[in-house]
């Protein structure tokens, strides 16, 4: 009973109001035909409907973005100090009552320096979990002297038999403003999701970070197949209720339920954000001469638009940020997909790039009118995200007006199933090739793209590939040759396209798709391209 320990001594909330004194009337002892009195109401048990309580409230208040000042032994923490700190797994949380769950904390330092609260809910009354460091292993760092009573931690993470049934691995994990993470089976971690983004794209003043105050983690049942979070969500923008039902397994499912609270009118706000790195790839490789050919936690965005369409948008890391918008109404999912899952083509013995998740947001109800964007800030290393994936809605959020909203998140591995056309598996830029075979001296108005294109029905098309067509468009400039051939590498087919611009600096977005009788066999290839 490590819990009953470790909360003895700790006043329990009541989340409910008290029962009212009831007046006595009548006899003092009930005649034969009397109802024996009811039993005296208990508190009302801890559910969602709390926090969007206190989320309510919250935004009445004026924000404090500040935080109390860490001891300068953790404050002054480096990443390898600060790693050092561990959570002892025999003082786990959550397997009280048998469940499959076990809670572990993160604990303040190095660039993690606001508390989080963190509570335990059992039998739906929620008590904090209070600071102890008994509950870590400190390896080689040393602090010099005791630690606050009311100190509290980083965040948290929760651990389950994901991938061996006696083994429990890391599931998802809450640490940094709003950033999480979770896998699925035979995963490793890379990308983050994020509660909440606000002016990401930095106009008319920096981004923002919001931030969670405070989480309740249920306690799981003896056959849980599923965690019940709350979080608590704080910024100057605005304020947050959040449940998440994580559901472990091939691809773990994480269902989210957000209230939010606009403390003012918010324009710049992303839902469902996600953040990745991309710093090199097959299309984009001249920021290094690594001997690995691809770094990267994301190759692509991946969108399927409200009416229908499955849209592709290879990832780059430009020389300057470049931001794209896929204006869409009630867009069915779009998420940072890892599809490149071959160790050949990332040679990384640690890292294992191949076995990064990809994330996918299906939204649930109507989101309206807006936009998917996507940010590419450019990195000149791996150790950086400078990817960011989000719904922009279209009209700001008026301030006291509160939005509701729901999606499931995905994390996918090797087996990407969202749709059944045919996927872009390679996109590369090149110099067009004169008719002798020979490159042609470089001509920064004029580029040749070869896209790959695999599964669906294209192995029953290969049969008669004259049948398939490439379908190509571009805003600006001219498409000045096109050719589509058999590619049984990838057990399907090569488009190319040779496109010229007028002028340099001049950009364009690139589209094409392909079809075979009037029927769409792919998913929609999109790429911009600017003269140098």
């Amino acid at each position: 009973m490590l819990l009953a320990g470790l909360l003895a001594g700790t006043a329990l909330p009541v989340s409910g109001p008290a029962a009212p004194a009831r007046a006595q009337v009548g006899p003092t002892q009930p005649g034969p035909s009397a109802l024996p009195a009811p039993p005296p109401a208990g508190p009302t048990p801890f559910r969602f409907d709390d926090v969007v309580r206190r989320a309510r409230d919250l935004a009445g208040a004026p924000f404090e973005a500040g935080a109390p000042t860490l001891p300068q032994a953790l404050a002054g923490l480096d990443y390898d100090g600060w790693r050092d700190i561990r959570f002892r797994p025999d003082k786990a949380l959550l397997g009280d009552l048998g469940g499959p769950f076990r809670l572990q904390l993160f604990h303040l330092g190095f660039l993690f320096k606001r508390p989080v609260t963190v509570n335990v809910v059992r039998d739906g009354v929620p008590t904090p979990v209070p600071y102890q460091t008994s509950l870590f292993d400190f390896g080689r760092t040393k602090l010099g002297g005791p630690l606050p009573l009311n100190l509290g931690f980083a965040g948290f993470r929760l651990h389950y038999p994901l991938n061996k049934p006696s083994v429990f691995d890391e599931l998802i994990a809450f640490l940094g403003t709003s950033y999480f993470r979770f896998l699925g089976r035979d995963q490793l971690y890379g990308l983050s999701a994020r509660g909440l983004a606000v002016n990401v794209e930095a106009a008319g003043g920096p981004e923002e970070f919001p931030f969670f105050r405070e989480f309740w983690i249920e306690m799981p049942p003896k056959h849980a197949d599923r965690a019940v979070i709350y979080g608590l969500l704080d910024s100057a923008a605005c304020t947050g209720a959040f449940q998440f039902l994580v559901y472990p397994g091939d691809e773990t499912v994480v269902d989210v339920r957000v209230s939010l609270h606009p403390r003012r009118e918010v324009a710049g706000i992303g839902l469902a954000p996600l953040t990745s790195m991309f710093f090199i790839g097959e299309n984009d490789r001249h920021h290094s001469d690594d001997y690995r050919p691809e770094l990267h936690d994301s190759d692509g965005l991946l969108m399927q638009s409200g009416g229908g369409e499955w849209i592709w948008r290879p990832l780059r890391n430009p020389k300057e940020r470049w931001i794209s918008s896929f204006q869409d109404h009630d867009p069915k999912g779009f998420g940072l997909m890892q599809r490149d899952r071959v160790f050949e083509n990332y040679q990384d013995l640690e890292a294992f790039y191949h076995r990064r998740p990809s994330y996918w947001v299906e939204p649930q109800g109507a989101w309206g009118e807006g936009a998917v964007r996507l940010v590419e800030l450019p990195t000149g290393n791996e150790t950086h995200d400078n990817i960011v994936a989000y719904w922009q809605p279209r009209s700001p959020y008026a301030a006291g007006q509160p939005v509701e909203l729901s999606y499931k998140l995905r994390a996918i591995g090797e087996r990407e199933n969202l749709h059944p056309g045919a996927r872009v598996v390679n996109t590369y830029v090149a110099r067009p090739v004169a008719s002798g075979g020979s490159a042609e001296a470089s001509d920064p108005l004029n580029r040749r793209f070869l896209i790959d294109f695999s599964g669906g029905d294209l192995a029953y098309w290969l049969a008669d590939p004259k049948a398939v067509e490439i379908v190509p468009s571009t805003t600006q400039g001219r498409i000045v040759a096109t050719s589509l051939v058999p590619n049984l590498h990838v057990k399907g087919f090569r488009a190319a396209l040779d496109v010229v611009l007028d002028q340099p600096g001049q950009s364009t977005d690139l589209r094409a798709f392909l079809r075979a009788g009037g029927r769409t066999l792919s998913e929609t290839w999109t790429f911009p391209w600017t003269a140098a």
